[in-house]
């Protein structure tokens, strides 16, 4: 049977894989495009286990929501390039919505969730092939709730989601412009381990000068708890100031909305990833033999 420019045309976007790869596929299947599919799929399955050791710290966080649904996603890949590509974009985004629509709380959950009529290990797969880079579904996070939930993406990179009690949906989404901002650790100061507070309190004191530490106890305590207590607010979302209003703390905004934040997630791309730094001059001229 004669494969015409058509069929690898129609192949190619229903499939995104390479002019040649779709040509073969449609040789050796006797022009047959639902096989032919078939067959790029299992090849693109076998590309996608060769690139599953490499390191993915690059890549895009996802949000989907519904009311008072949400989750984000991060979906890793190996270059910034690729992570700013349409398809991986679009991959982001379908997985996302994915997550939302089938409940998933988990990731391998969310690899059997479908996208349109594949699976998204299935489509996940395809784009490798695609892309020509590693790509993972690293993790997730989800907020169902009877009170608000807002749900916030900086620049692809960085996201939050909120659950509020009280207050409106507007503070929602304020606070988790706040929390991808200055990236609280904890909550309140009862969340803040003890270990953390015993750490810096014996920091504190060792930067303090001779003549401070030669105060009465009374006062030395006074100075290190003074200390403590703005170190203590910086890391803690209640006692920041309000970053769109910062002649307030968090905790105060929310005292006259009524309002009270009952959890709060946020993920950054690549966080935790020990990143390989690569030297590409170097590389090349070494696969050319000059080096």
């Amino acid at each position: 049977m004669e494969i015409t420019a058509a069929m690898v045309k129609a192949l190619r976007e229903r499939s995104g894989a390479g002019m040649m790869e779709c040509k073969k596929a449609l040789v050796e299947t006797s022009g047959d495009i639902d096989i032919a599919m078939e067959s790029l799929r299992k090849s693109g399955l076998a590309k996608a286990d060769k690139k599953a050791g490499r390191i993915a710290a690059e890549g895009r966080v996802a949000l989907a929501a519904n009311g008072q649904q949400a989750v984000i996603v991060e979906i890793n890949s190996e270059t910034d390039f690729v992570a700013k590509d349409e398809n991986f974009i679009a991959f982001t985004k379908a997985v996302a919505e994915a997550a939302l629509a089938n409940r998933a709380n988990d990731i391998e959950t969310l690899k059997a969730a479908k996208i349109g009529a594949a699976s998204v290990e299935e489509t996940r797969a395809t784009l490798i092939a695609k892309v020509g880079e590693n790509v993972q579904l690293r993790r997730l996070a989800r907020i169902d709730s009877s009170h608000h939930v807002a749900g916030y993406v900086h620049g692809g990179r960085i996201g939050v989601l909120v659950e509020l009690k009280g207050g409106s949906a507007e503070l929602a989404k304020g606070l988790a412009m706040h929390i991808a901002a200055l990236n609280p650790p904890y909550l309140q100061a009862s969340d803040v381990p003890a270990e953390f507070v015993a750490k810096e309190k014996e920091i504190e004191m060792a930067k303090m000068s001779d003549k401070d530490k030669a105060k009465p106890a009374a006062i030395l305590e006074k100075i290190v708890t003074g200390k403590m207590a703005k170190i203590i607010n910086e890391v803690t979302l209640l006692g920041q100031p309000y970053a769109l209003d910062t002649d307030q703390s968090v905790e105060a905004v929310l005292k006259t909305a009524n309002a009270e934040v009952l959890s709060f997630r946020r993920m950054a791309v690549g966080e935790g990833i020990e990143k390989v730094v690569e030297d590409y001059a170097a590389e090349v001229m070494k696969q050319a033999g000059l080096a």
